[in-house]
């Protein structure tokens, strides 16, 4: 059992690094869809024909929130000392 719990610090470490990781890219795709409907209005589209573009990056926001949130929790970064 003693030589497991290396291994599983090792683990939770690089499972931290991914889904940080996951966060980044969320945040990344998110702000490129915002970037397309700015891109988008300015070239004439109105904000009702790109509903449906600004309601994924809110479930994207969303995403990344719980996701990290969920780091911070598990790595004790939201735990006050």
């Amino acid at each position: 059992m003693a030589n497991e719990i290396p291994e599983l610090i090792e683990q939770a470490s690089k499972n931290v690094e991914v889904e940080g990781s996951a966060v980044l890219v969320i945040n990344g795709i998110e702000a490129l869809i915002q970037e397309a409907v700015a891109a988008a209005i300015a070239n004439g589209a109105t904000a009702e024909q790109l509903v449906p573009l600004t309601d994924l990056t809110t479930r994207l926001q969303t995403s990344a929130t719980a996701l990290g949130d969920a780091i911070a929790a598990r790595t004790g970064a939201s735990r006050k000392r």
